[in-house]
């Protein structure tokens, strides 16, 4: 018996975006400035700006044990910008990426300042 063959996508002739892709890898926190992976990820598009797909996350297990230990993170998956804090989402505005991007390590940095310090 033949396995049943897929149906062909059609070819668009439409031309895609070129995009900058921001991908600088995993960055690892030392455990005395709070531990835990940074990794960053954005497509911009090169002629107007546009912030087609962002993923910036803060994982770390030892705050957060829940969502695979993404402790904040904020992404534009599922057609809206929105933001993950300790496992639970919120909606946010739409951010250029230096805007996203900032707000983010500014975050991160102080949650993991104030879990060195006990405060978490």
């Amino acid at each position: 018996m033949m396995a049943a063959s897929k149906p062909r996508k059609a070819h668009s002739n439409k031309t895609l975006p070129k995009l900058r892709i921001h991908d600088p890898g995993a960055t690892h926190i030392p455990h005395r400035l709070g531990g835990g992976i940074v990794k960053e990820y954005a497509e911009i598009e090169l002629a107007s700006g546009k912030l087609w797909r962002y993923s910036p996350v803060y994982i770390n297990p030892a705050i957060n044990s829940r969502d695979n230990g993404r402790v904040l993170g904020y992404d534009n998956a599922h057609g809206y910008p929105h933001r993950h804090l300790m496992g639970k989402i919120t909606l946010e505005q739409t951010m250029s990426w230096p805007e996203v991007r900032d707000r983010f390590r500014r975050e991160w940095r102080e949650i993991a300042k104030q879990f060195v310090e006990g405060d978490w």
